[in-house]
């Protein structure tokens, strides 16, 4: 896959729960007030860490606020050798209204 794919929460879940990494590129407050179960935080400072340490293969969904920074945060997740990802549309915002129990607090996990 050369491209990451935009897909809705509930093929994000489905992804979740096969076992998908999921990472949030909010910024660190609103990441820890609230955010996916088990997702991570990636910022500017944890990517590096993030890229050496992951999977490419593994499939990866980027989440953002409303489902825009996360597409280019996917792109560029792409560029780095990362094979199957995914921009959630609707972003965070979206997920804590479709599954409101599915989310946690506190700092990356």
């Amino acid at each position: 896959m050369s491209e990451f794919k935009r897909i809705p929460p509930e093929q994000a879940q489905v992804l979740r729960e096969q076992g998908a990494v999921v990472v949030d590129v909010r910024d660190p407050a609103t990441f820890a007030a609230l955010h996916i179960s088990g997702s991570k935080h990636l910022d500017n400072h944890s990517l590096h860490a993030f890229i050496q340490g992951a999977d490419l293969d593994a499939p990866t969904v980027v989440v953002c606020y409303h489902g825009n920074s996360s597409q280019g945060a996917a792109a560029y997740l792409i560029s780095q050798g990362f094979s199957d990802v995914y921009s959630m549309d609707g972003g965070f915002e979206l997920w804590r209204t479709t599954y409101p129990s599915e989310t946690a607090q506190g700092s990356s996990e």
